[in-house]
């Protein structure tokens, strides 16, 4: 008889995915906790209402965590402002309408794309 050790992520009493080392299951594990993270943070947003649509963004932005923290320090490095400029804008509650309807629209097109 062999004896086989599994390791099983479980969340609310539910099996999510077993492996067969502990590494795999705790990666597995923390990317489900950011998941989680997002989901709340998409809620407050009140961008996306569909709790299912909001749930999938949050797991597929979870699972590509890297290229997501890759884009935007990408995105910021290269559009940096002076630092007064960014006080300026913190105190006025100033935000960059264009920025925000990109930022929208990717968010809508990747919803849409998990969706389909």
């Amino acid at each position: 008889m062999a004896v086989i050790i599994k390791y099983i992520v479980e969340r609310a009493g539910v099996e999510k995915m077993t492996f067969s080392s502990k590494p795999e299951a705790d990666a597995y594990d923390r990317m489900l906790d950011i998941a989680d993270e997002l989901f709340l943070m998409l809620g407050q947003s009140e961008l996306i209402p569909d709790e299912q649509q909001r749930e999938d963004l949050a797991l597929y932005l979870a699972q590509q965590k890297e290229l997501v923290i890759q884009t935007l320090n990408q995105k910021t490095k290269s559009n940096k402002a002076p630092v007064a400029d960014k006080e300026q804008a913190k105190e006025k509650g100033v935000a960059d309408p264009a920025k925000a309807a990109v930022v929208l629209t990717e968010v809508t097109e990747a919803t849409d794309d998990l969706a389909a």
